[in-house]
């Protein structure tokens, strides 16, 4: 077990690739505290995956709720040596419509929701004497700009300029800070997305997702389980040397 005795912190884990997360980082040893701003969904996932995990109700975009729960999270678990900001919102508009409320939002959950987490956890382990990992979840789309998708490719862009800011600063302390740019990945949040191209793109219900999984390399969309082999990977004392990277895990769909 690769993680045995660590413990970690998950946003956005109360189902999907958070959740997914937390899984394999259980089976891999791990204490994993899953938090997310569905307090019912969260401790519904925490009592499923057993003792090793606990429910933190997280609003990542309240700086309060932020300092709380990672003081739930550490005062259950004693310590805190991993963080994956996984928390984040996808919404689409040409940029004739995009509003500011929209943006608002957007850059509220997916960029400074993972810096003020950061900073958070990166306040324990400094105060700790004994290191860390985290582990921003990026985005393809932080790579390249999409039509119809600027706001989120402009978050997620943030994401991966903050990580490389971040690992170079937290360095010194034993905290290695990397990112991980999934492509696509099917899940119940896909049928947003898919709703948003069936608007702007005049398309039917279902066939943009069709048409994304297709043009794959892989030969398939993602799947929340493609993404924790690197997110174990990450954490471990074998990435030691690793620092402010951002590892595409998309199937090929783009090369950095």
């Amino acid at each position: 077990m690769r993680l045995a005795g660590k413990t970690a912190l998950i946003t956005g884990a109360a189902r999907g690739i958070g959740l997914e997360f937390a899984r394999a980082y259980i089976a891999e040893g791990a204490r994993v505290a899953l938090a997310d701003i569905n307090a019912e969904a969260v401790a519904k996932a925490a009592a499923e995956l057993g003792p090793q995990a606990i429910g933190i109700q997280m609003d990542v975009t309240a700086q309060a709720s932020i300092d709380a729960g990672f003081d739930a999270a550490i005062a259950q678990m004693g310590q805190l040596d991993i963080l994956i900001n996984n928390a984040a919102l996808f919404s689409a508009a040409p940029i004739a419509e995009i509003t500011r409320a929209d943006y608002d939002r957007l850059f509220a959950v997916n960029l400074a929701g993972t810096i003020f987490c950061t900073q958070a956890a990166a306040r324990h382990m400094v105060a700790r004497g004994q290191g860390g990992k985290i582990i921003n979840m990026a985005s393809q789309a932080g790579r390249r700009g999409e039509a119809l998708v600027g706001v989120y490719c402009a978050s997620k862009a943030a994401v991966i300029s903050f990580t490389q800011s971040a690992g170079l600063d937290l360095i010194r302390h034993g905290i290695n800070v990397n990112a991980i740019a999934p492509g696509v990945v099917d899940g119940d949040h896909w049928d947003g997305v898919d709703a948003f191209f069936a608007k702007y793109e005049n398309r039917k219900a279902g066939e943009k997702k069709k048409l994304v999984g297709e043009a794959v390399p892989f030969g398939r969309m993602g799947r929340a389980g493609d993404l924790t082999g690197m997110a174990v990977f990450l954490a471990t004392p074998e990435a030691e040397y690793i620092v402010a990277q951002c590892f595409g895990v998309d199937g090929g769909n783009w090369m950095a």
